[in-house]
């Protein structure tokens, strides 16, 4: 991303579900602020009226693989054969939306390996798919049950820089953490100067 321009990208990883999911929404809304949301393909089909929140409100849509899967423990036909079935999932939600509200549907082109672990011919398939890969540059391990939210705030502040992308996750692992760190780094944030796009 462009370091001179004063942006951060605003991500969150694992959702959608109804523990943790509508409260970023709610924080999010807010500030008044977009995000990227990856989601997992089952965490949709289980909570898909979730999914419907989280693009009804205007944020965009990642593919996070079906079950949360890391590329170098698959082979690579059940990696992308897990990710098809993700985006066929996302993809259903997005068209029945689409006929609701009239609107175009987002393209559901973004891609984000859990983990950030997968093979170079998973990486050179997804790609020909039409897949943007995202990865980050900060991620605040809010998942982490050895970090309080103050240290999750505290990475946020130590490493966000121009142009940073900004991993949080929509989980029940993370939502205590959130609570507090999620509001708190969004004000801090604008405090700094930094304005918010989405991918």
């Amino acid at each position: 991303m462009d370091p001179s321009e004063r942006v951060v990208f605003l991500t969150f990883d694992d959702g959608p579900i109804p523990e943790a999911t509508p409260f970023v929404l709610d924080t999010l809304d807010s500030f008044g602020i977009k995000a990227t949301f990856f989601m997992v393909g089952d965490n949709v089909r289980k909570h898909h009226d979730v999914f419907d929140e989280v693009v009804s409100n205007g944020h965009r849509i990642g593919n996070h693989t079906f079950n949360h899967i890391g590329g170098f423990r698959r082979s690579s036909r059940d990696y992308l054969k897990n990710a098809q079935e993700a985006n066929d999932i996302m993809q259903a939600r997005l068209d029945s939306l689409a006929v609701v509200t009239g609107q175009t549907p987002q393209p559901l082109n973004l891609f984000r390996p859990p983990h950030g672990w997968m093979r170079t011919v998973q990486y050179r398939t997804l790609r020909r798919m039409g897949y943007t890969i995202v990865m980050w540059d900060l991620v605040t391990r809010d998942y982490s049950r050895r970090l309080t939210a103050a240290d999750v705030f505290d990475n946020v502040k130590r490493y966000t820089r121009n142009g940073s992308i900004v991993t949080f996750h929509d989980s029940l692992r993370s939502i205590d953490k959130l609570h507090t760190a999620l509001p708190q780094s969004l004000e801090w944030l604008l405090q700094q100067g930094y304005s918010f796009k989405t991918l």
